[in-house]
């Protein structure tokens, strides 16, 4: 057989097989999917802080936003902390790590079960400089990162539990 040949018989070996491994779409189904269509469902409630603030948007951004009528409501809590790691020989700090994490709680509102309650984090490096306004700025930088992170790992479980509990 030729390389060409080889190549296509496998991938239509690989397609007749897929269906039958179970796997499917997390996102299948588009807006009337039921991953779509629970985040449509979800309000955020507010979350304390600098650090909520960019979480609670990075989630209201993925999310899409309830129109009206919510079914849940996503309940956060934050624990955002510095430590420094590295320490010079005069005994100031050379390296901070970053720490954000979440507990989580989504909440149905029907019956006031809570249906996920889960955690989610993330942690940053950072380099202490001279400079105390470019060590402020890499903080407020690897805060607005862990908050995007710490925002799709939340959306990623709810879109798990959307999925399955459909």
């Amino acid at each position: 057989m030729k390389p060409g040949a080889i190549r296509t018989a496998a991938a239509i070996a690989m397609a007749v097989a897929l269906p039958g491994c179970g796997l499917s779409p997390l996102y299948g189904g588009g807006a009337d999917g039921p991953v779509q269509s629970t985040f449509a469902a979800i309000e955020v409630a507010p979350i304390d802080g600098q650090s909520g603030w960019l979480v609670g948007n990075a989630l209201r951004d993925r999310l899409t936003g309830a129109s009206g009528g919510a079914r849940y409501r996503l309940e956060v809590k934050l624990d955002d902390q510095i430590a420094g790691l590295g320490v010079r020989r005069d005994d100031s700090v050379a390296r901070e790590r970053r720490t954000l994490r979440a507990r989580y709680q989504l909440i149905d509102l029907t019956t006031g079960a809570v249906v996920l309650d889960a955690t989610a984090g993330s942690d940053a490096g950072i380099d202490v400089v001279g400079s105390e306004y470019a060590t402020i700025a890499a903080e407020r930088t690897a805060l607005e990162r862990l908050s995007g992170n710490v925002a799709d790992q939340i959306v990623a479980r709810v879109a798990r539990f959307a999925q399955t509990s459909k």
